[in-house]
């Protein structure tokens, strides 16, 4: 059997312009990065209606057993596109950190893939490094003001903003810096983020244009003043160099599928840390030029969804006309307490006891932000009709139908059976969409309505640091902030251990954080970090590159 990545390196590339005219895109339109990539002048677009048909693809909560959000979401474009559809595809850039860690590639799997997916899981356009060194060169602005002297009278002792790094790198968590003597800097507590979960990049996914962008940058908190306030970048003058670091970055990155659907790849933060969607301008691209478009939120519903439907979709005035919730009923047996080593067997009370958990991501879709659900079965061999059947009858009571995938291993003619299905949906037109809460409401209850409505939790405790932070968010005027969660990913609550839908449990929000240029307020719940560490055998352990340059390995 051929891995991912062999299967990926059989498929000859178009060349992009091929792609793009797909999209009626001219070659004056794009800034070739080689043969078969590029990024697209946000001025061939912008003046275009956006018209395109959005479809959300989200999932269960991941579990060791797989779900295959991202195959599901390029073998869905490809299965449109052969049906007739002018389609796009829009995804996040993949971090170093899960590729050399524990995930592997990003970039889908088997026949359901977008190429180059080495260049993709690697270092692409280059747009993760320019967001690192802008994070980065505001983080060295901010030091160099407190040892020329301090204008600004920053606290040394209370300083939010971080270092970042798109490597797994848990030495770095916290460090002490500027040691070394008076001319090495001022000496204080520090730490690194992982890149993807920065405000940067945040920002950098939330900003609709280059000026946008600027704007954006210079809301950003950096630090307080010892009376307090806040100390933003553009107080340190830092916004202008940052932009100029990030403007060809924020330009959307187009390549293609192995059957050559044009995709949009712009833009990563976490789900379960950040915000985790694909950047805003590369799906207003999509929707511009695109009749349907196909795009994903990180991890399950609880997670990536809920901050695409109340943070993204808030920021730009629109709503998916479809919404995908993807599964599989390894998954699902995973979550009913049935060993890895037996999923591969029929087992209906394992099923039975985990299918709570799809159920109430549908529940959550349909009846909390009032949208219309497909559920996709991502099919293996294994999994027996009663299995498939159990399924059906317990998503029919919430009238959503569920359609069988097969794009790993058949790529988009797998996907023929969800693409007529969603195709289905999207005419019927029953969406009714609606925030899970309302911007007016106070921090602390947007917060208690995400915990209640979308993870089932009782109510929420919040920790004596978090109380004080909330209160003073509200007083310098964050209230009328989106909550961004943060989250484990493997549980609807904040402990990975319950799986399904745990009941009767409460969410520990321990810290709260303002990313003010980005929009939102972070609540930190559980024992989430914002730098991961790499595992006892990282995936960088297999990835090698032979004398020709051909690399393998790559998942």
């Amino acid at each position: 059997m051929l891995t991912d990545i062999e299967i990926a390196q059989s498929v000859p590339p178009r060349p992009i312009k091929e792609i793009a005219a797909k999209l009626g895109l001219g070659e004056e339109a794009l800034i070739p990065y080689g043969y078969d990539k590029a990024k697209v002048e946000p001025s061939a677009y912008q003046n275009k209606p956006r018209h395109g048909k959005l479809i959300l693809v989200t999932a269960i909560n991941p579990t060791p057993a797989g779900e295959g959000k991202t195959t599901t979401s390029v073998g869905l474009a490809d299965a449109l596109s052969r049906l007739g559809k002018k389609t796009c595809l829009a995804l996040r850039e993949p971090s170093l950190g899960p590729v050399f860690g524990v995930k592997g590639g990003a970039a889908g799997g088997g026949y359901a893939q977008v190429i180059p997916m080495e260049d993709i899981n690697l270092h692409f356009t280059g747009d993760f490094h320019a967001i690192g060194a802008a994070n980065n060169l505001l983080a060295a602005m901010l030091d160099n003001h407190i040892q020329q002297g301090n204008a600004l009278d920053i606290d040394v002792k209370n300083i939010p903003w971080k270092r970042c790094v798109d490597m797994n790198d848990r030495q770095l968590r916290n460090v002490i810096d500027g040691i070394g003597g008076r001319m090495q800097g001022v000496p204080r507590e520090d730490g690194f983020d992982i890149t993807v979960a920065s405000e940067v990049m945040a920002v950098f996914c939330l900003a609709s244009d280059l000026q946008d962008l600027k704007a954006r940058l210079g809301r950003m908190v950096v630090a307080y003043n010892r009376a307090g306030e806040p100390v933003t970048a553009h107080d340190l003058k830092a916004e202008g160099a940052m932009t100029a670091l990030l403007k060809d970055a924020i330009k959307p990155n187009l390549v293609q599928t192995l059957e050559g659907t044009p995709a949009f790849i712009h833009g990563g933060p976490f789900a379960n840390i950040a915000h985790g969607c694909n950047s805003v301008s590369a799906t207003d691209a999509a929707l511009r030029l695109g009749d349907y478009v196909v795009t994903e939120a990180g991890f399950g519903a609880d997670l990536g969804a809920e901050k695409f439907l109340d943070i993204k979709c808030r920021s730009m005035d629109l709503h998916p006309d479809a919404v995908v919730i993807v599964a599989t009923v390894r998954a699902l047996k995973h979550n009913g307490g049935c060993p890895k080593s037996e999923l591969g067997q029929e087992n209906l009370e394992a099923l039975k006891k985990g299918l709570p958990n799809l159920l109430k991501h549908v529940e959550n879709i349909t009846q909390v932000y009032g949208l219309p659900a497909v559920v996709a079965i991502n099919q293996f061999e294994s999994d027996t009709e009663a299995e498939i059947s159990m399924i059906r009858n317990a998503c029919s009571t919430y009238g959503v139908k569920v359609a069988l995938s097969q794009v790993w291993a058949k790529g988009g003619e797998g996907g023929e059976e969800l693409g007529r299905e969603v195709l289905r949906v999207i005419d019927e037109g029953r969406s009714d969409f609606r925030f899970a809460y309302e911007s007016n409401l106070p921090l602390k209850e947007k917060i208690e309505a995400v915990a209640q409505k979308i993870y089932g939790a009782d109510g929420v405790h919040f920790a004596s640091p978090a109380v004080k932070e909330l209160e003073k968010l509200e007083s310098l005027g964050f209230g009328s902030f989106p909550v961004c969660m943060a989250k484990t990913q493997y549980s609807l609550s904040d402990d990975p251990a319950l799986l399904g839908a745990p009941k009767g449990f409460t969410i520990t929000v321990r810290k709260v954080k303002v990313s003010s240029g980005a929009g939102f307020v972070v609540a930190l719940t559980g024992d989430i970090m914002t730098m991961p560490g790499l595992p006892k055998i990282p995936a960088a352990e297999k990835i090698d590159v032979d004398k020709g340059g051909k690399i393998t390995g790559l998942f």
